[in-house]
């Protein structure tokens, strides 16, 4: 086996916060970016949630660390940047990928069920954007924000989730114009239908209606989204900003 490149270790030395990274999606993104050396921050709800995690990194860049909040909560969002940056030694990639689903019709939807959903999903992802925009600035930083192509499309059952991605999309447009000044990108990733435990509760039937319908003929894995935060994280992604890269397999056009 050949020893990694420069090209493929471009984020030695850097430091890289993934929140929701305790498992599916957010937990492939660590793994990938620790792949391309970053040191990576793993936030969930508690630290020890992502000790698999930050295993799993370490096996590839040593210096992962866990760290525990509620990413709804604008102190701990606070302390935890203020935490990544004096122990690591800085930021150099964000990437906001914590989120919850709260499913139901609207005429049956709580009040409780779409305030929780927009304060994990967009608040939360508006928390450690305002925390972390000062270190990354800095180092002309990259953010990707996770977003979904319900943001894009809407889905029944889903106005709370759907309205929290899509303001996900507007709050990253208008971050990539006010940072873009200090070199920093802001993107959005909008996955479709991936194969994660959030989207484990659709029975084998209304799976396979839903495979039908993606024009590449499978669902996604986690993988897929971390790749594509991996390219504009990357040299790739230098004069990439305020962009929405779809990664569904074709499904948001249809077959």
């Amino acid at each position: 086996m050949h020893p990694p490149t420069t090209e493929t270790r471009f984020l030695e030395g850097r430091v890289a916060l993934v929140t929701g990274a305790s498992r599916g999606i957010g937990a492939a993104i660590a793994v990938q970016l620790a792949r391309r050396g970053a040191r990576v921050a793993c936030v969930a709800t508690t630290a020890e949630r992502c000790a698999d995690t930050v295993a799993r990194c370490n096996a590839h860049q040593e210096g992962a660390q866990a760290y525990g909040c509620d990413v709804s909560s604008t102190p701990q969002v606070a302390a935890v940047v203020e935490a990544v940056v004096k122990e690591l030694g800085g930021l150099h990639v964000l990437v906001n990928n914590a989120g919850i689903t709260r499913d139901q019709l609207l005429l049956r939807m709580s009040e409780e069920d779409f305030d929780r959903v927009i304060d994990v999903n967009l608040k939360g992802a508006w928390n450690f954007l305002k925390a972390a925009a000062r270190p990354l600035m800095k180092t002309s930083g990259r953010i990707v924000n996770v977003g979904s192509i319900v943001g894009l499309t809407g889905n029944a059952g889903q106005a709370n989730y759907a309205a929290a991605k899509a303001g996900i999309v507007g709050l990253g447009q208008s971050l990539a114009k006010e940072l873009a000044g200090r070199g920093v990108c802001v993107n959005t990733v909008a996955p479709g239908y991936i194969a994660t435990d959030m989207t484990s509760a659709l029975d084998a039937q209304a799976a396979e209606a839903l495979k039908a319908r993606i024009p590449l003929g499978r669902i996604g894995t986690p993988e897929d989204v971390a790749l594509a935060v991996d390219f504009l994280v990357g040299p790739g992604g230098a004069y990439v900003t305020g962009q929405t890269l779809v990664v569904d397999g074709g499904l948001a056009i249809g077959g």
